[in-house]
């Protein structure tokens, strides 16, 4: 082999390690914030085998929750199926929360999450109306599928999706699988739940009318330089 050869090769090497490295050292969040949160640890909100605080959210027409082996279990409901937290008092900005979802079956949202931010609450929605709506209900008055965080993402039944929102001074972010979806600034605006779901209020998770799993919930406080 020629040294021209060989340093042609060793040069595409190089290229190629760069790009591979550029490529792992972060997922693409596209709706970063513009300053990023300092270390944190992690607080479990899910034990593994029980519901300990966390209640059943009464909506009326509930599915049964179990929570076995790792993960909780929401049955079909008519029309609403979920859990609402009942420890610890949580802030309403500067944190971050993660989780996994799976659609078991059925074919509307399998991930409702309801969380605190600033004097109101959100919900962050995954695979709504119909199966493949993702975004925020409700910004000044506008639900998940008419606002400016409207997405639509193809859901595979049965596959866990890791899920994590972030909530800062001034911003809400939301991730899934390490795709940015939600990018959206705080200031000025109007947050809200519909009303299905404000029993999901301060952070709760539901399904509508369809089967689905949870696991991994956890919690970080998080502080901005």
């Amino acid at each position: 082999m020629s040294r021209a050869m060989m340093a042609a090769i060793f040069r595409l090497s190089i290229l190629f390690l760069s790009t591979a490295l550029f490529s792992c050292a972060a997922p693409d969040d596209t709706t970063s914030s513009a300053s990023e949160p300092a270390d944190s640890g992690w607080t479990s909100l899910f034990d593994g085998v029980s519901l300990a605080n966390w209640s059943v959210t009464n909506f009326g027409g509930e599915g049964a929750v179990k929570a076995e082996q790792g993960w909780i279990l929401l049955e079909r409901g008519e029309d609403l199926t979920g859990i609402t937290w009942t420890g610890p008092e949580l802030p309403r900005s500067g944190y971050e929360l993660e989780l996994e979802a799976a659609r078991l079956g059925g074919n509307d949202f399998f991930c409702g999450l309801t969380f605190p931010v600033g004097d109101g609450y959100a919900t962050l929605i995954l695979g709504g109306w119909g199966g493949t709506v993702v975004g925020l209900s409700s910004i000044d008055g506008r639900d998940a599928s008419e606002n400016e965080t409207t997405r639509a993402v193809v859901f595979e039944n049965g596959r866990w999706y890791a899920i994590r929102l972030r909530v800062s001074p001034t911003r809400i972010e939301a991730w899934i699988d390490g795709e940015g979806m939600v990018g959206v600034d705080t200031p000025g605006r109007v947050f809200s739940v519909r009303p299905e779901v404000r029993l999901s209020r301060p952070l709760g998770i539901a399904s509508w009318r369809t089967r689905a799993g949870l696991r991994g919930i956890r919690f970080r406080e998080i502080r901005f330089r």
